[in-house]
């Protein structure tokens, strides 16, 4: 271990530029090292002699002292990296007001965020908030620079930008709170603008750490220009959007313009390296396709009326469904079992992004000059999203694999309420063959014969009614298999929809009459029944399994294999 310690420490003091850091390093490393060796020497004398107080003493004081050199040596290794722990806080706080920022969106768009006081007025942020920005703009400039420099040149501007981020935040969200809450869409807007930056600074301070202490030519350092570029853009976006925040008519364009940017800064998320944050499934992938399809059909709309509250509020959505589907994407591909598969739901992510910023880029066009052109384009365009959504099914339906079902599926329900129905039968069936009938004193007793038919009857006509029951799900999987019993699609009611729930029902009332006559036949046999409930618990039998053979009959093939055994199962039925 010492060795590999001694390795990583000559590789430290190759990466440091900061002659007292080496210094510190490799000072504390020999301390170590001779730590150490004072370890083994005592560990040697208190094996030799186990007793003796002093060699223990001696061991347990050098153990502790190679605790403290540890701790130099990590504190000389963290004092050569600075800036590389600065950039890391920074993530983590960027972090929180990112989420800041989205809970404050929320009671933005729920119409609850209010001014603090009646004279409080947007106009006294505006300046705050372009001002912090600006100077956002020159601190970008030294964290990108400070990659290529020291590590204390790099902690100092990581630093200097998480202030200015922090003062961003506080004067973005008392703004949007001076607009009002008669202004939620650009309340909103502001809000989501300020949050982009921070989404971009963290993507900032992200590459800076990776790229720093790398040559010029290192692929880390195009990583970190492009993260600049991002950072600048969305800079520059956040300015327009304030500058146009009191200019009603000029704010569905910049909203629009806003989702873009924001989409770009998406896509370049799902192609990064880092890991996602979360976990998602093939189900959770293809429910983030729902809000792509509803803001698809109400881009449509908006391109027609071109309302500037409807063009706002389109932005708002639409960037969230995008942002949605996309960190769903990476997340799904994170998780794939082959490479092969991640990259299918990668690329089907990118293919919507790309249609659905087509789409809204037109839409930004025609409330800048409508022409016949443009808005003949909105049906074709609102197509191609739609088949772009099509290829993230697929991609999701090949994460599935085989042994997956749709736990809303029909075909499911009714097939897992036959077998519970079949399962409650059992148990029925196993109630009764554990039963006996009442005791009797010595004397000869005319009742015991007949309590020993009435239990064998009830245990033969539980018995076929059960075998009733697994007959009418074979019938059921059959219908499945042969095709004949698929949806017309997700959600609507059709003959096989309302067929199912005639079999569900029906399966039940046969359980739920089962039961009940098991009770009965219970009853009877220990002195707390009646015979005519336990008639009327078996004409219940009777008519519960009729109903479920004719329900079955409607679908099924009268010739089939499983219609048979179902016959058989109703003539059995019968005889009892």
């Amino acid at each position: 271990l010492f060795t590999t310690l001694v390795e990583m420490s000559r590789a430290a003091v190759a990466c440091t530029e900061q002659e007292d850091v080496a210094s510190r390093i490799k000072q504390s490393t020999k301390l170590v090292g001779e730590s150490c060796s004072d370890v083994i020497i005592n560990a040697t004398s208190v094996a030799s002699n186990p007793s003796d107080a002093y060699f223990k003493r001696e061991l347990s004081a050098s153990s502790r002292d190679v605790s403290e050199k540890i701790a130099f040596f990590l504190a000389a290794l963290q004092a050569g990296s600075r800036g590389t722990q600065a950039c890391l806080s920074g993530m983590s706080m960027l972090a929180g007001i990112i989420s800041d920022l989205e809970t404050t969106s929320l009671f933005a768009a729920a119409g609850t965020l209010t001014p603090d006081g009646p004279q409080d007025s947007f106009s006294e942020h505006r300046d705050i908030v372009m001002s912090n920005a600006r100077s956002l703009v020159d601190d970008t400039k030294k964290v990108v620079s400070g990659a290529a420099g020291s590590q204390e040149q790099l902690a100092v501007a990581a630093q200097n930008i998480c202030r200015t981020a922090e003062a961003l935040s506080s004067a973005g969200k008392n703004g949007a709170a001076a607009m009002g809450a008669d202004d939620k869409e650009g309340q909103v807007l502001l809000l989501q603008s300020t949050k982009d930056v921070m989404t971009a600074m963290s993507s900032l301070l992200d590459a800076t750490k990776n790229a720093s202490g790398k040559s010029v030519q290192d692929p880390q350092m195009e990583q970190l220009k492009q993260a600049a570029k991002i950072m600048v853009t969305s800079i520059s976006s956040l300015l327009k959007t304030v500058k146009m925040s009191e200019d009603e008519a000029q704010r569905g364009g910049r909203a629009l313009e806003s989702a873009v940017e924001a989409l770009d800064q998406e896509v370049q998320l799902l192609q990064s390296p880092e890991p996602p944050t979360r976990e998602a499934t093939a189900v959770d992938l293809i429910h983030a396709t729902k809000a792509i399809t509803v803001s698809t059909a109400r881009a449509v709309s908006v391109g027609t009326s071109l309302k500037q509250g409807e063009l706002s509020s389109l932005a708002n959505t639409s960037r969230k469904a995008i942002g949605e589907l996309l960190a769903t994407c990476k997340a799904a591909a994170y998780g794939a079992d082959t490479e092969q598969q991640s990259e299918l739901v990668v690329q089907a992510g990118l293919d919507v992004a790309k249609t659905f910023r087509v789409l809204l880029e037109n839409i930004y066009m025609l409330s800048q000059k409508q022409t016949y052109d443009n808005r003949q384009k909105l049906p074709e365009q609102s197509k191609a999203v739609a088949n772009a959504v099509s290829e993230v099914i697929q991609a999701a339906e090949v994460l599935k694999g085989t042994d997956w079902v749709n736990p809303e599926d029909p075909n499911v329900i009714a097939e897992n309420e036959l077998l519970a129905a079949a399962s409650a039968i059992e148990n029925a069936a196993k109630k009764l063959a554990i039963l006996k009938p009442r005791s009797s004193p010595k004397d000869a007793d005319e009742r015991l014969p007949f309590d020993e038919q009435i239990l064998e009857a009830a245990k033969a006509i539980t018995a076929a009614t059960g075998a009733l029951v697994k007959s009418a799900t074979q019938a059921q999987r059959e219908l499945v298999s042969q095709g004949r019993g698929q949806t017309t699609k997700p959600g609507a009611v059709d003959d096989f929809s309302q067929w199912s729930q005639g079999l569900i029902t029906a399966a039940n009332m046969v359980s739920a009459a089962t039961s009940t006559l098991c009770e009965a036949a219970n009853a009877l046999v220990t002195g707390g029944g009646s015979e005519e409930r336990l008639v009327a618990s078996a004409k219940s039998v009777a008519k519960s399994t009729a109903q479920l053979l004719v329900t079955c009959m409607i679908k099924a093939d009268p010739n089939g294999s499983s219609v048979r055994r179902l016959q058989v199962g109703t003539a059995e039925r019968k005889i009892f």
